[in-house]
């Protein structure tokens, strides 16, 4: 196979910067080195300098060994492991059967997520080797550190709330996950200045619906400009003391406490757990007749080529938590574990 601009045998042996572990663990595990191999193009691919790498959940869950997980989902992993998978850059290379992207064009991607989220995506590196299918021309309007941060956060609550764009089915529910119409509908959005919260509170909002934000008292501001129609600071009050009758909770956080949303829903309403592992109020939900569902973000260059126009017309925004060297990825870690983060943390490649 030939690959434009450079062959197989020398991208070999050149070799990048990235982020390597060696064993899980914290934040300190993170080494930056640089004499790791470049990835070797595979048909289908191509490979893209990396200008900015978005942060991730999945990332320190991969970092720590997935020990949140089921013991038998739990990975046998390979180090040394890379993380990541959303990344903004240029195109460096194409293998000869792909046609739609050429050396030089500024993409944006999830990688390989979910069939590489045990390590095989390898984004915190200079250069990245991604499925051509997967990636889009990144916004025009958008740098490579706002860019970046979009793509995991960004599908995640699109696949959730507008469009799924995939069939694949959830292991964790036995029918399908199906957006539920917005416009005219009352939604709330629990963690809204967090990566997933954020945009689900953007496009709820732009698809018609009466949004409440959740989140603590320093995102008001920020969550009233996005478009949120309401605010509950949780630290004051609870949401369950605050309102009822929703169509709607989209729980960002997710997990074990999300059922204490369902009170919150009218009959023929739904609850989306973002991150639906530990959630135990089926047998409530079912009482009350709320749907509870949720789906996996899949990689999708179909779905971002017209979210990159939402980008740029300004009808998204992406914020920007914080933004560090690639460097510093043990640094920017240990902020995503401090939590209450606003919007994104990225890194950008010197």
């Amino acid at each position: 196979m030939s690959i434009q601009t450079m062959s197989t045998k020398t991208m070999s042996t050149q070799t990048m910067k990235a982020v390597c572990q060696y064993a899980v663990g914290g934040p300190e595990v993170l080494r930056y080195e640089r004499d790791v191999p470049r990835p070797t193009l595979k048909p289908g691919e191509v490979l893209v300098h990396v200008r900015a790498i978005g942060l991730n959940p999945p990332d320190w869950y991969l970092r720590e060994g997935y020990r949140a997980l089921p013991p038998a989902w739990q990975p046998e992993l390979r180090f040394p492991l890379i993380l990541g998978s959303d990344i903004s850059g240029v195109i460096a290379a194409v293998a000869d059967d792909v046609e739609a992207y050429a050396v030089g064009d500024e993409v944006y991607a999830m990688v390989r997520f979910p069939e590489g989220m045990y390590g095989e995506s390898r984004a915190y590196a200079e250069y990245v080797s991604v499925p051509a299918r997967e990636i889009a021309r990144k916004p025009a309007s958008l740098d490579h550190r706002h860019a970046a941060g979009a793509p995991m956060s960004l599908l995640t609550a699109w696949q959730f709330l507008i469009e799924q764009g995939h069939d694949v089915p959830n292991p964790l529910q036995t029918f399908p996950h199906q957006p539920v119409p917005l416009e005219g509908k009352r939604v709330l959005i629990n963690g809204a200045a967090g990566g997933v919260g954020h945009f689900a509170l953007q496009l709820a909002k732009n698809a018609g619906a009466h949004v409440t934000a959740v989140a603590s008292g320093r995102h008001e501001a920020l969550l009233e400009r996005l478009g949120a129609d309401a605010f509950i600071d949780y630290t004051v009050t609870s949401p369950e003391d605050e309102i009822r009758d929703l169509d709607l909770v989209v729980d960002a956080v997710g997990g074990k406490p999300a059922a204490r949303f369902l009170p919150l829903l009218k009959p023929g309403g739904a609850l989306f757990p973002i991150y639906p592992l530990g959630f135990d109020g089926a047998e409530e939900a079912q009482r009350r007749g709320v749907t509870v569902s949720a789906t996996q973000v899949r990689s999708s260059g179909a779905q971002l080529e017209p979210l990159a126009a939402l980008l740029d017309e300004g009808a998204i925004r992406v914020v920007l938590d914080s933004v560090y060297p690639l460097s510093a990825a043990r640094e920017a870690h240990e902020r995503a574990a401090k939590g209450h983060i606003q919007g994104k943390i990225v890194l950008t490649v010197e």
